[in-house]
């Protein structure tokens, strides 16, 4: 690498703020598990949906957003958003429609790929689809990564 060194203090600033719109698979379930208030929005469209989704989701595609939203979710509710995964931007462009409209939102990185396989709660409209952990993402004898 020859960029050149950047300041504690601009390094910092850039983490902090990352932070500030992103939380991932692990910090949500926690959250869902600990009855946190916040509405998680799949923004993947009908198909996928019907797929498989995160337990105690909403959907709502990124297209619906901007006239749902308003009607659905109290304007003080925080908001995360997900989509399939980490090769897929559909959740910043859906996190992107809510805070246009003005709440508080943060992007789940890793999306619904990356919390099937930490092994949290996947459900479709048959009911709960259990799935074992993946040992390339997450503690096989434990709850998180301690990260």
């Amino acid at each position: 690498m020859t960029t050149s060194p950047l300041s504690p203090e601009i390094l910092a600033s850039h983490f902090a703020r990352k932070l500030a719109f992103e939380t991932d698979a692990s910090d949500v379930h926690a959250a869902q598990e600990g009855g946190a208030r916040f509405a998680l929005i799949d923004s993947r469209g009908t198909a996928a949906w019907a797929q498989g989704r995160i337990s105690g989701a909403m959907h709502m595609p990124t297209s619906e957003i901007s006239d749902r939203a308003p009607a659905e979710l109290p304007i003080d509710l925080p908001i995360v958003t997900y989509c399939w995964g980490p090769g897929c931007n559909g959740a910043t462009r859906a996190a992107l429609e809510f805070a246009r409209l003005g709440y508080q939102v943060r992007e789940m990185i890793g999306g619904f790929e990356y919390w099937a396989r930490e092994g949290y709660p996947v459900e479709n409209e048959h009911g709960p689809i259990v799935r074992a952990k993946d040992p390339l993402t997450a503690p096989m004898d434990s709850i998180a990564c301690a990260c």
